[in-house]
């Protein structure tokens, strides 16, 4: 059985691993994952291996080094779409294929300051734009319990890596729409998507501003957790974020539990092999003590369009920047009108997913289309916070699985049009949207495949979602 991170940093810490001897096994297992497609670059190992003797130099001097540094030694993966000084980071897209960022992210600062050791950037859908990752420009991860299925999107390459590697590791993901627990439910690992604000944004490849949250996955809550207390917290270089204290897991705040479940959400699951792990689900939280309420969340029916509206407007307005000319892959411009050097760079390095959000995102935010859709989006978008907003003042947390399937063929996804591909998230989408907290709970198979359950809490109530899910 995989040791946790919070037992591996105390073994270290007492000198009973030698990180140079783990460091070169963690690396053997990297090499032999490269073909399920997990990590787009990795790390190379010289640089893991001498920030793991610097580290055991530090062991030796410091007997309290737990304490400054709790992430001592832990190897950690880093979600393509957040930047690493000096290591490849590309987003999923071919048009940042040679960008090599000189600076850390905030998230990556942090990290390294606690005692993470970097050792790759895992592959996601090109800019985050997929629910199963295969969008992504360097090949799509491959589920660590099925290779024919997928991981799940769009951090299906952290999520996978997490669960297939046998030993300790933390994932640093990203959700806009359910980018985190969508794969953590496909890939049978933890994931925790924050409150909006919680984690700073600094360094991160934006899809959309307003929805983009960086998390954890790892293979256990409390790891999950340890990482996310890491990384959260104010930075002065992105004013949305806020000072929150850290995350404690106790048995005296698992007690006095009210849970909601929403009847739309249980409505939009036609696999009855899932809600029957639902229902095993509820019976093992009943047995605790927890009260469970059936309620009616009446805007779930809009979150979708609402998201996918809002999201690629956002999107098309990111992605503007990739020209050619200060940002994404150059060619020689000198020869062509600047419109047609433009179109030639974005036609040869954006993916079919990436052409489609950015020409339905500029043409919601077209003048004549603007206040059809986009304004009346904004507007739903409060009502669908509103409508959350009433459930938590009456529940602790909302309750349901994570997703309305389990992780599908290859085969099956390819058959898929781009509206059926959008509405599997129809479960993830509405919390994202209004910038909740969610975790997403490995528990039971359907045909021999993980199944995630998800906590939905209120604004900056991760503590609390995260007490109740270590309960199940």
């Amino acid at each position: 059985m995989k040791k946790s991170c919070l037992d591996f940093t105390k073994e270290v810490a007492e000198g009973k691993i030698n990180l140079i001897d783990y460091y070169n096994n963690f690396y053997r297992q990297i090499d032999a994952l490269k073909p399920l497609n997990y990590i787009i670059t990795a790390n190379p190992k010289e640089n893991a291996i001498e920030t793991a003797k610097d580290l055991s130099r530090e062991i030796k001097k410091n007997k309290n080094i737990l304490k400054e540094k709790p992430l001592l030694g832990i190897p950690i993966t880093i979600k393509d779409c957040i930047t690493t000084k000096n290591l490849r980071t590309t987003a999923g897209s071919k048009i940042l294929d040679n960008y090599i960022p000189a600076f850390d992210a905030t998230v990556v600062e942090k990290i390294k300051n606690a005692g993470g050791i970097i050792v790759g950037k895992t592959s996601m859908d090109e800019f985050g734009f997929g629910t199963f990752s295969t969008n992504c420009a360097y090949g799509a991860p491959k589920n660590p319990v099925d290779n024919h299925r997928s991981c799940g999107g769009s951090s299906g390459g952290a999520c996978g890596f997490t669960a297939k590697i046998d030993m300790p590791h933390l994932a640093v993901a990203e959700s806009t729409g359910g980018s985190i627990s969508c794969p953590a439910s496909f890939c049978g690992v933890f994931g925790i998507t924050p409150t909006y604000g919680r984690v700073s944004r600094w360094g991160m490849i934006d899809y959309a501003s307003s929805f983009d949250k960086i998390g954890s996955a790892a293979s256990y809550l409390e790891d999950a957790v340890l990482l996310l207390n890491i990384i959260s917290g104010i930075d002065e270089k992105d004013s949305t974020t806020v000072e929150i204290k850290k995350i404690v897991l106790d048995e005296k705040k698992q007690r006095n539990i009210s849970l909601a479940i929403p009847k739309e959400y249980i409505d939009a699951i036609e696999d009855k092999n899932i809600l029957e792990q639902f229902d095993r689900a509820k019976d093992v939280l009943l047995k605790k003590g927890v009260k469970i309420h059936e309620v009616s969340l009446k805007t779930t029916k809009y979150a979708l369009s609402c998201y996918y509206i809002i999201a690629m407007a956002e999107a098309s307005t990111n992605l503007a920047k990739y020209c050619g000319l200060r940002y994404g892959m150059q060619e020689n411009p000198e020869q062509k009108h600047f419109d047609k050097y433009f179109t030639h760079i974005r036609t040869k390095y954006l993916g079919t997913e990436a052409k489609r959000r950015s020409i339905i995102g500029t043409y919601i935010r077209m003048a004549g289309f603007r206040d059809k859709y986009y304004l009346k989006a904004m507007q739903t978008r409060t009502l669908i916070i509103e409508d959350f907003k009433k459930i938590f003042k009456k529940y602790d947390a909302i309750f349901a699985p994570t997703m309305p399937i389990v992780a599908p063929k290859f085969s099956d996804i390819e058959k898929l049009s781009p509206k059926q591909n959008y509405s599997l998230d129809i479960l993830t989408v509405g919390p994202n949207l209004a910038g909740f907290p969610t975790i997403s709970i490995p528990f039971g198979k359907v045909e021999n495949m993980p199944v995630g359950m998800q906590l939905i809490g209120d604004h900056l109530c991760e503590e609390r979602i995260a007490n109740i899910a270590n309960l199940i």
